[in-house]
């Protein structure tokens, strides 16, 4: 069972490669995170094992992005918790043993996403302020305060890239105004909704998850947010 698993990990690895590819991300060095919805209209998708799949899929950006080869991790409702982070030798039943059964997670409350993107911003611009571009993905169901646009325009002088991506049948009115928010330094945001994720193909799920990120880093270059 443990081979099937790695192996999957590796065509994963191999699928992203191509796409890495195309978009001539090949050599980026980026740190990649995960931020992933913990509400009450998540709870299906944390026990059907979607959530997990999704962990291993990303997993596998950040197998060929981060030195380390290591996945960093965040669920948030009203409340937040950071993670260990995740790597190939430790993935199988991360939702199960990090996440479901850990008493210490608020779990299934309402969503209010400003405290964990803080976090988010301080771990990577205060406890580990280096000079590596970071990629978030960050997953939501829908129903995310409008704050949170006033915390992305403020991070676009960070080396921060939030990809966010909607699951679900929810509107996400915030998110869809992300590409028209004005008073940025750059474009450091996107967003891409996929309703039911679990059946959309790696090969589409990495090609819309990297569709900005390259345009982010040159923007972020010339604007010397990333130091070389």
């Amino acid at each position: 069972m443990a081979t099937n698993v790695l192996s999957s990990i590796d065509l994963r690895k191999k699928i992203l490669q191509s796409t890495l590819e195309k978009k001539q991300l090949t050599g980026v060095t980026a740190r990649v995170g995960i931020v992933l919805d913990i509400t009450g209209s998540m709870r299906n998708l944390y026990s059907n094992g979607t959530v997990q799949e999704v962990v291993e899929r990303i997993l596998a950006v950040a197998s060929k992005f981060d030195d380390n080869g290591s996945l960093d991790v965040w669920v948030y409702d009203t409340e937040f918790s950071r993670l260990p982070p995740v790597t190939e030798r430790d993935f199988r039943n991360y939702v199960s043993s990090s996440i479901l059964s850990n008493p210490h997670i608020h779990k299934f409350g309402r969503n209010n996403e400003p405290p964990v993107m803080e976090d988010v911003i301080r771990k990577y611009t205060v406890e580990e302020d280096e000079s590596t571009p970071v990629f978030i993905i960050f997953i939501n169901d829908g129903g995310m305060v409008k704050t949170v646009r006033k915390i992305i325009t403020a991070a676009s002088v960070q080396p921060i890239f939030w990809q966010f991506v909607g699951i679900g049948d929810s509107d996400f009115e915030v998110l869809k105004k992300l590409d028209t928010m004005q008073g940025r330094v750059v474009d450091n945001a996107n967003f891409i909704h996929m309703d039911r994720i679990e059946a959309v193909s790696d090969e589409e799920l990495y090609d819309r998850l990297l569709n900005e990120f390259p345009q982010w880093l040159q923007a972020a270059k010339a604007k010397r947010i990333i130091r070389s």
